[in-house]
């Protein structure tokens, strides 16, 4: 499949609520009136970026994740975004991919963001996810994912990087770089969904959820600090065509990690 239909939904969220965060969300993909073949929404998109994992986490036949399952086959499409996950005693910052048939694969947030602490509640993740998904190579990742490039480096010559983020305001110009320099870096469209609004911490958060092209071009709206949601049509074709005129790839540097 050529061309993949995205929508990534730039919204407030409801501190610690997530029967709130749901009814939004469920009012919000309603509305998008374009058959869409990826819904993506931003970080812990039930609660807010929450250290309460004690009182907030889910198993993985919680309400958000079956709302999840539902969701994605009543829209036949697939969505993703992060959660709170509590599994074998421990608490992670858990994004799910669910496919419309209602499967789910996951990824568990590899860097913890310990200027919050986040390392103290949520057991870091270990494994990088490549999503197939109508022909696609999908490479999901959570917000302060994207300051390692390492670990986001394009081996595996996935066509979509994903980040679903909680990145705030007073370090924005961090997310509108980074974000532009993984695009380039990778040679591959990639797309940041992050939230807008104030959170319990009183950490205010200003969107600028964006889609580049593999050479940095911006595709989508930018610096759109409001509520929206963002539908595009990508095209591998063109993707392919650009990586095969300049080889960038090719020359990657050969690595592992230990």
């Amino acid at each position: 499949m050529n061309t993949l239909s995205v929508a990534a939904l730039q919204s407030d969220l409801v501190w610690e609520n997530p029967t709130k965060n749901l009814e939004n969300f469920t009012k919000k993909i309603n509305h998008i009136s374009d058959t869409v073949d990826l819904i993506i929404l931003p970080e812990m998109f039930t609660t807010g970026f929450s250290m309460n994992a004690s009182n907030l986490a889910e198993k993985m036949d919680g309400i958000s994740v079956q709302w999840m399952q539902k969701t994605a086959v009543a829209k036949n499409a697939a969505i993703l975004g992060s959660i709170i996950i509590e599994e074998n005693d421990a608490y992670f910052n858990r994004l799910l991919f669910v496919f419309p048939s209602g499967e789910i694969k996951h990824y568990d947030k590899k860097h913890t963001f310990t200027l919050a602490k986040e390392h103290e509640t949520y057991t870091s993740g270990t494994q990088k996810l490549i999503v197939e998904y109508k022909g696609w190579k999908i490479c999901p990742l959570i917000c302060y994912d994207l300051r390692f490039p390492i670990w986001a480096r394009n081996v595996e010559d996935y066509d979509l990087l994903l980040y679903t983020a909680s990145w705030p305001k007073k370090r924005i110009s961090a997310w509108d770089a980074l974000l532009k320099a993984r695009a380039i870096e990778n040679m591959s469209f990639t797309i940041g969904v992050n939230r807008i609004g104030l959170d319990g911490n009183d950490y205010e958060y200003v969107g600028h959820s964006a889609v580049y092209d593999c050479l940095g071009n911006c595709l989508s709206e930018e610096n759109n600090e409001l509520e929206s949601t963002i539908t595009l049509k990508l095209q591998k074709n063109e993707q392919e065509t650009i990586r095969e005129k300049l080889g960038f790839l090719k020359d990657r540097d050969k690595f592992s990690l230990l």
